[in-house]
């Protein structure tokens, strides 16, 4: 498996379901994760620091099967 670093943007439901599959980019890199994804986006904010382990798929995408949130940004 491979792991990812950085920070969280565009964080976007691509199909909601009983388990929704999720879109989003961690600096330059399309991440795509379905297991715990209504987990993922009650921890994860935009701009948070987390943590991604997966594999790419044949579209270069980043598939996550664990994730782990470093930092989360402060509310204004």
């Amino acid at each position: 498996m491979q792991t990812v670093r950085g920070k969280v943007s565009k964080i976007k439901v691509l199909k909601l379901s009983t388990h929704p599959l999720v879109h989003f980019k961690i600096d330059d890199v399309s991440c795509l994760i379905a297991s715990h994804s209504l987990n993922f986006l009650y921890d994860v904010k935009e701009d948070s620091q987390i943590v991604v382990c997966g594999y790419s798929n044949s579209r270069n995408q980043f598939v996550v099967k664990k994730y782990c949130v470093i930092n989360t940004p402060m509310p204004a």
